[in-house]
């Protein structure tokens, strides 16, 4: 079976290059994981983050953002001593910071999801990507969301960090052509988390 160029043969990666990456997500919950996730592996590799995936979801309250936007300077302190997370207090406090915008953010359009997939009128961008060495670090759509998220007031949300977050919530379809995803993908109606 033929995998995206840039997946190990670690278990876990596989695992997730499998079942996660690139599938679209219209959930909040989860989008909110991985937006935060994404902006934790910021100077790091996906493959730290990942590891540590279970650890930030026990110490983030399995990333209820109604309960994150509501941390105490308490709490934020104790983050910052949990060894099980990337422990840098720009990165939690922004953590608390962006669960604050993204309840605003549903707010104004009824769901984060309707938000964000509204930049792609809720259907997936089909790349055709033959290597990875074609996939951009950024692209004008990343570019527009960043900045739009960085005036609300998110932090961790440059265009990089926001290009490998369409990537991994399925607005994007950036696996290679050559891997068995990439058809699946392409072609499913109801592989979609909701």
């Amino acid at each position: 079976m033929k995998r995206c160029s840039w997946v190990s043969l670690d278990p876990l990666y596989i695992q997730y290059h499998d079942k996660e990456w690139g599938v679209p997500i219209f959930q909040d919950r989860k989008l909110f994981e991985l937006l935060i996730l994404e902006g934790a592996q910021a100077g790091l590799s996906w493959f730290t983050v990942l590891k540590k995936r279970k650890n930030y979801q026990k110490a983030f309250d399995n990333f209820n953002y109604k309960k994150i936007a509501l941390y105490s300077k308490k709490q934020e302190q104790a983050l910052l001593k949990n060894e099980g997370i990337i422990r840098n207090k720009l990165k939690i406090s922004s953590t608390i910071k962006n669960a604050q915008v993204f309840l605003d953010i549903q707010k104004e359009f009824g769901s984060f999801h309707n938000y964000l997939w509204g930049y792609v009128q809720g259907k997936p961008l089909q790349n055709k990507r033959k290597s990875t060495r074609e996939i951009p670090a950024s692209t004008p759509l990343s570019d527009t969301i960043s900045r739009d998220l960085k005036k609300r007031g998110m932090n961790f949300v440059g265009s990089t960090i926001i290009y490998a977050y369409l990537q991994a919530i399925g607005i994007v379809n950036d696996h290679e052509v050559s891997c068995f995803r990439y058809k699946q993908l392409k072609n499913s109606k109801t592989e979609i988390i909701r």
